[in-house]
């Protein structure tokens, strides 16, 4: 398959399929600090919402789009935050589009390597944004659960000898919020978790579409098993919360395609939620049929972790 086209294609399924990110809106609050460079590239950009106060704040880090990158912004969740003093910043990183164009072998090494070097930022700085580096979360919706989770698992890292500041900071992430989305990118992994035909996932991740992936298994899972998020859990991974609004057929309703559906099947969570717990950590999940734990839904788990006195 011509991978131009095929990424075409997704990114086309992509923008169909609805994410939890809307254009900023009437009833979201103007950046405290808008389209802050944390990088070299013009498409490194950061927003950051600050709510009323002095803080110091809590943080939920959100990410957005893979296949183009895309300045969005979270169509709700402050109406849950500001009130515990929780801010958020928005982070958009380069596009698998602009990888392929620049034949980078690894398209989604773009996204990984901006979504960790973002936060990292975010923490760099947290005091001049009155931000608690204690109170950190980071949080992915469809498509951008894979950035999220990556950085949260990865920004702990440091390269103490770097001349660049950014590499030298460690965050501890207090907790990973996902909605409707996969934790995995590893193609074997995603066909054991949703075998539907529809749900086969992203591509061009690995420079190839995914039924060549699968082929090339033995020969890409040294790369695979370095970008692909959930290879970096450990029984440190902090406590997650999955919400997906369906249950585990499809809706009634005839906007909902099939395609919709399989693409953001609650499979993916019920997958995630039994690998990271073989690991020991701590994974609330939502769907319907399947009530809540503890928490009302994500946004309440976020706001309750990361205020400033946690549940």
């Amino acid at each position: 398959m011509n991978m131009k086209l095929n990424l075409a294609k997704v990114v086309s399924v992509a923008c169909a399929l609805a994410t939890l990110s809307t254009a900023h809106g009437a009833n979201n609050p103007p950046p405290t600090y808008a389209n802050v460079s944390y990088g070299p590239h013009p498409e490194q950009l950061l927003d950051v919402y600050l709510p009323p106060g002095d803080g110091p704040f809590g943080v939920v880090v959100c990410f957005n789009a893979i296949w183009v990158s895309k300045k969005e912004v979270p169509g709700y969740g402050f109406s849950q935050w500001f009130p515990k003093q929780i801010a958020m910043v928005s982070i958009q990183t380069r596009g698998m589009n602009q990888a392929m164009t620049e034949k980078e072998p690894v398209p989604i090494s773009y996204v990984l390597s901006d979504a960790r070097r973002g936060l990292k930022f975010v923490q760099l700085h947290a005091k001049e944004w009155h931000i608690d580096t204690n109170r950190i979360g980071t949080m992915g919706g469809s498509q951008s659960c894979i950035p999220s989770f990556y950085a949260a698992l990865t920004a702990g890292k440091v390269d103490p000898g770097s001349t660049d500041p950014v590499e030298r900071e460690s965050v501890k992430v207090k907790a990973i919020g996902f909605m409707r989305g996969p934790g995995s990118i590893d193609p074997k992994r995603l066909k054991s978790w949703n075998p539907s035909p529809l749900a086969d996932w992203g591509a061009p991740a690995w420079g190839c579409n995914f039924q060549e992936s699968l082929k090339r298994y033995d020969e890409l899972q040294p790369v695979i098993s370095k970008w692909s998020p959930e290879y970096f859990v450990t029984k440190d991974t902090p406590p997650m919360f999955i919400e997906n609004e369906w249950g585990l057929t499809k809706p009634a309703d005839e906007k909902i395609t099939l395609a919709n559906y399989s693409v953001h099947s609650p499979l993916w969570g019920i997958g995630l939620k039994k690998y990271v717990e073989q690991f020991g950590v701590t994974c609330y999940q939502k769907y319907k049929g399947h009530p809540p734990e503890k928490y009302v839904n994500m946004w309440d788990f976020l706001a309750k972790r990361l205020q400033a006195t946690p549940e």
